[in-house]
């Protein structure tokens, strides 16, 4: 007997009982999605740690952390060996150090703080982050309109996040966007605002005596001259609509040098937010940063420059080491979502052997009179190994046609991502998985009905004819 013959036999067997072969392609159906979709969330978590990841430098970036000098410095360091904080401050004495060890290709300062915003009867907050043009153009900010800073130009000109529109919101009522899902009236990449760099000054000016730098005197501050407000423009805005989280989403970038100017000149006299100062109060000479971004030539190389880097004294976060710490995270939890999904598919496997069983205890006679007439034992094999792989066939199809279904509403859910602070779709169906899960549905409804099979080919011709 041929292979077209088989084929035709076989698809004509499952259509003379369409009900149940309905129902038990139903099962496959059900437990291809849902083993696809459950994968589907552990990739997309993954992916979307790869973009925050190459967004944050890539894997030869790393993290120099120093003494904390405020909310704005940073002391923990990710994979810390001893977990000791670090003594030393990130200054430029340091950044030219971290540039001499073997193997970094760039050494760049970054100092971030908090800031207010004012446009008319809008206010709002978000987090400066300073940096120079090569720690800019090594993070590859996706720019949806215009540049990036201008260097020496003298003017603070900023980068605004995709989510800093939604942290505004009217003085008046204190409602803004996640309260009315409406976006501020302000064209932030043409507007200019009022940008204050002193928040201790301009809350206690506001009659609030809140101390965001939490004082010795238990956040209560005196009354401070009044506070300076910048007139800012935007050169431009990181790319992305207010529902598309990304990991440029709350912060606003600026160029260094320029912030520096500024900042020492409004603090002429006083400690700059953020900055480490004497026992007596007086501020440092030395400006202090936040961190220092170390690119290496070579993702080899990442672990000895960290562990130099350590022994000079700072604190280091990788992210590879970061990436490593994740993925096993990640693993654990596709492992544990793949499992619920294969659960279902189990089951299917039952109704499909069920259905073969079923299936030849109707053709008895039928098997019968293929045997009389000369079949193999081998076809009648074969036969109802098509069947089996048939129903995973179509099941796995029509169950991946679902999944992306399925997949689609979560994303549209989720916002996706972003309700959930993803960067990216919290589900991902790429096309391997989408290939495997038809192969492994197949798989399963062969290996359902191989035992039926094996029944089907020990039948007695005599005996199945004699059967009514």
């Amino acid at each position: 007997m041929s292979w077209i013959d088989l084929l035709r036999m076989s698809g004509s067997n499952l259509k003379r009982r369409k009900l149940r072969t309905f129902l038990t392609v139903l099962g496959v159906i059900i437990g291809t999605a849902s083993i696809v979709v459950m994968i589907s969330l552990g990739l997309g978590l993954q992916e979307s740690l790869y973009r925050e990841v190459e967004n944050s430098g890539g894997l030869t970036s790393i993290k120099v952390t120093g003494a904390s000098a405020g909310d704005s410095m940073y002391s923990y360091s990710y994979g810390s060996e001893s977990g000791e904080e670090s003594k030393k401050y990130i200054n430029d004495r340091a950044v030219g150090e971290l540039a001499q060890v073997e193997h970094v290709t760039n050494a760049s300062p970054v100092y971030e703080m908090w800031v207010n915003m004012i446009k008319g009867k809008y206010e709002g907050s978000g987090q400066l982050v300073a940096m120079t043009p090569e720690g800019l153009a090594a993070k590859n900010i996706p720019l949806g309109e215009g540049t990036l800073p201008t260097p020496g130009s003298g003017t603070l000109e900023l980068v605004y996040g995709n989510g800093i529109p939604t942290m505004f919101y009217e003085k008046g009522t204190g409602k803004g966007y996640y309260e009315t899902m409406e976006l501020p009236d302000i064209d932030f990449l043409h507007d200019s605002i009022f940008l204050i760099l002193d928040q201790d000054g301009y809350y206690n000016s506001m009659g609030s005596g809140f101390d965001m730098g939490g004082g010795e005197d238990g956040g209560q501050i005196a009354k401070s001259q009044t506070v300076q407000k910048h007139v800012v423009r935007a050169c431009g805005m990181v790319k992305g609509g207010p529902e598309e989280y990304s990991a440029n989403y709350y912060y606003i970038y600026c160029d260094l040098d320029t912030l520096k100017q500024i900042l020492k000149k409004e603090f002429s006299g006083r400690a700059i937010p953020g900055q480490p100062t004497t026992k007596s109060g007086k501020p440092y000479k030395e400006f202090c940063y936040s961190y220092a971004q170390v690119n290496v030539d070579d993702i080899e190389n990442v672990d000895a420059v960290a562990a130099s880097i350590r022994e000079m004294g700072y604190n280091v976060e990788t992210n590879v080491e970061y990436l490593n710490s994740m993925k096993s995270q990640f693993a654990i939890i596709q492992a544990v979502l793949g499992g619920i999904g294969a659960v279902s598919l189990f089951v299917a496997a039952i109704g499909i052997a069920n259905t073969m069983m079923m299936s030849i205890y109707e053709r008895t006679k039928e098997i019968g009179v293929i045997k009389v007439l000369g079949c193999s034992l081998k076809n009648i094999k074969q036969m109802f190994l098509l069947e089996a792989a048939f129903i995973g066939l179509i099941g796995g199809a029509a169950g991946n046609i679902l999944s992306f279904l399925m997949s689609s509403v979560i994303n549209m859910l989720t916002g996706h991502g972003a309700a959930m602070g993803f960067d990216g779709n919290i589900s991902y169906i790429p096309l391997w998985l989408v290939l495997l899960s038809m192969g492994f549905a197949m798989l399963v409804g062969v290996l359902a009905g191989y035992f039926p099979a094996l029944r089907a080919m020990k039948l007695s011709p005599l005996a199945a004819i004699r059967n009514e």
